[in-house]
């Protein structure tokens, strides 16, 4: 079962946000930076794509305390983009994501950049004469 952070609110009652939630946030804040070409899932979530499930959380590795989160976060590039331009910018718009929208502070966001993505409209097509 996933951990759920539990914030008191000064209204007398409580907020509950599960690690899911704030992986989900932090993948899809990932998936929005231009020269991204997609999130490292590994087997199992290959296997969720294949069933037809898509898992917004793919890629994405949290651990979340009570007013702190550190996020994990595997990535596949775009061929071309300058790397560490990519990563920092990742990095800022996973950070502000989920501070904005939960409220905790991270503290780090780690980015593993697993392969380069070459784009599928571009290959190179068997020229030789048959």
């Amino acid at each position: 079962m996933d951990k759920v952070v539990e914030t008191n609110v000064n209204t007398g009652g409580t907020i509950r946000i599960a690690d899911e939630v704030v992986s989900i946030i932090a993948g899809l804040a990932a998936t929005e930076v231009d020269g991204i070409s997609a999130m490292s899932g590994g087997l199992a979530g290959g296997i969720a794509e294949i069933l037809g499930k898509k898992n917004f959380a793919k890629g994405v590795k949290v651990e979340v305390g009570e007013r702190e989160a550190a996020v994990d976060l595997y990535i596949i590039v775009e061929y071309g983009v300058r790397i560490p331009d990519v990563a920092l910018t990742v990095q800022e718009n996973v950070k502000k994501a989920i501070e904005n929208m939960t409220g905790l502070n991270v503290v780090e966001v780690n980015v593993h950049v697993q392969g380069v993505g070459f784009p599928e409209d571009n290959k190179v097509e068997d020229t030789r004469v048959r």
